[in-house]
C-alpha cells in the first residue's frame, strides 16, 4: 500500500530541533523525501555560531529509518540562501512538491523597552523566512504549471501562533510576525490556487526550546506522550501536505495535545450607522461607550475568548 506522500519531497524550515524535528520525521515516515534545513544556532534568540550539527542529526535519522533525507544549514532569512534551499530540493528529488516553514527565534521585550534590533530580529526570520522560501517555491510551480498546461502539486503549511491569536504582552515582535504570517498565507493560497497549490497555516501549541518559559510549570508527564509533545503536531502538518487535504486552501489551524480547532476569519460582532451624512464624536460617544460598558478597563477582544483557548 503506497504511503500518503509517496514520490513527493519536501522542505521543511528550523528542522533541528522541536517542531520542524517533529515535522520532518513526519514526512519522511509518510513517504516523503525531505530537505532538512537548520541553521543550527544553539540560542532561542538566534544567537551563538551556526552549526550544520542539528540539521545534519534529523537528516541522518531520517536515513537510518529507511527514508531520503539531506541537510541544508543555510539561513532562510537571508534571500539568496532560501533560493539555494529550493534549487538544492529540486535538483536532488527533481521537483519540490511541499514546502514547511517552521523556522524561528525569540527576543522578547515589552513593547516600551523593545529595540529596533530586537524587533527586526524576530520580523526577519519569521515572517521574512518565511516569504523567502515561499517566493522560490511559488516560482517553481508557477513555471511547472505553465510548462505542464495545468495544474501541479503543491503544497505550502506555514507556522503562525496563539501568540497573534490571543495576544502576548511581551512578544511584540513575535506575535506581529505571526499574524504577518497569516496574512502572508491567506494571499498565497490565493494567488496559487489556480497552479494546483494549497497554503494553510497552524497555531501550534508544544513544548519546545522555544516554549520553555511559557509552560516552565506544566511538568511533562511521567509516563505517556506529554500533552504538549511536538508529536502530537507533526501529523496535522503531514495531512495537510498530503493529497487528501486539496480542499483545505487559505486556512488557519490550531493544534496541540489531540486537538485541531479551524479558525474562522473574523466576523463582524456589531454594526452602527450614522444617521446623518458622517459620524460625529457624539454620536460614536453615543453608540459605541454603551456597546463596551460592561467590559472591564483594559481587557482587550481576542479571538482566544471565541475559540475557548487560554492566553498563552
Amino acid at each position: 500500500m503506497a504511503l500518503p506522500l509517496e514520490g513527493l519531497s519536501a522542505v521543511v524550515t528550523g528542522a533541528g530541533r522541536g517542531l520542524g524535528r517533529a515535522e520532518a520525521l513526519e514526512l519522511a515516515r509518510l513517504g516523503a523525501a525531505v530537505v532538512v534545513n537548520d541553521y543550527g544556532q544553539p540560542g532561542r534568540d538566534g544567537s551563538g555560531e551556526a552549526s550544520a550539527g542539528p540539521a545534519e542529526q534529523v537528516a541522518a535519522e531520517i536515513r537510518a529509518a529507511g527514508g531520503e533525507a539531506l541537510a541544508h544549514t543555510g539561513d532562510v532569512a537571508d534571500l539568496r540562501q532560501a533560493e539555494e534551499l529550493v534549487r538544492l530540493a529540486i535538483a536532488e528529488f527533481g521537483k519540490l512538491d511541499v514546502l514547511v516553514n517552521n523556522a524561528g527565534i525569540l527576543r522578547d521585550r515589552m513593547v516600551f523597552s523593545m529595540t529596533e534590533d530586537e524587533w527586526d530580529a524576530v520580523i526577519r526570520v519569521h515572517l521574512k523566512g518565511h516569504f523567502n522560501t515561499t517566493r522560490f517555491a511559488a516560482a517553481h510551480w508557477r513555471e511547472r504549471s505553465k510548462a505542464a498546461g495545468g495544474p501541479v502539486y503543491g503544497r505550502i503549511v506555514n507556522t503562525s501562533s496563539e501568540a497573534f491569536l490571543a495576544g502576548s504582552a511581551g512578544q511584540p515582535n513575535y506575535a506581529a510576525a505571526k499574524g504577518g504570517i497569516v496574512g502572508l498565507t491567506t494571499s498565497s493560497a490565493l494567488a496559487l490556487a489556480k497552479y494546483g497549490v494549497t497554503a494553510n497555516a497552524i497555531c501550534p501549541r508544544a513544548r519546545t526550546r522555544m516554549t520553555e518559559d511559557v509552560f516552565a510549570g506544566l511538568r511533562a508527564p511521567d509516563e505517556g506522550l506529554d500533552p504538549l509533545a511536538p508529536e502530537h503536531v507533526a501529523p496535522l502538518v503531514g495531512y495537510l501536505a498530503a493529497p487528501a487535504a486539496a480542499r483545505i486552501n487559505g486556512q488557519l489551524l490550531v493544534v496541540h495535545g489531540g486537538m485541531v480547532a479551524v479558525v474562522e476569519r473574523p466576523r463582524v460582532q456589531a454594526k452602527f450607522d450614522s444617521k446623518q451624512e458622517t459620524f460625529t464624536y457624539d454620536e460614536l460617544d453615543a453608540l459605541l461607550t454603551p456597546h463596551y460598558a460592561d467590559r472591564p478597563p483594559g481587557e482587550t477582544f481576542a479571538a482566544a475568548e471565541v475559540l475557548g483557548l487560554k492566553r498563552g
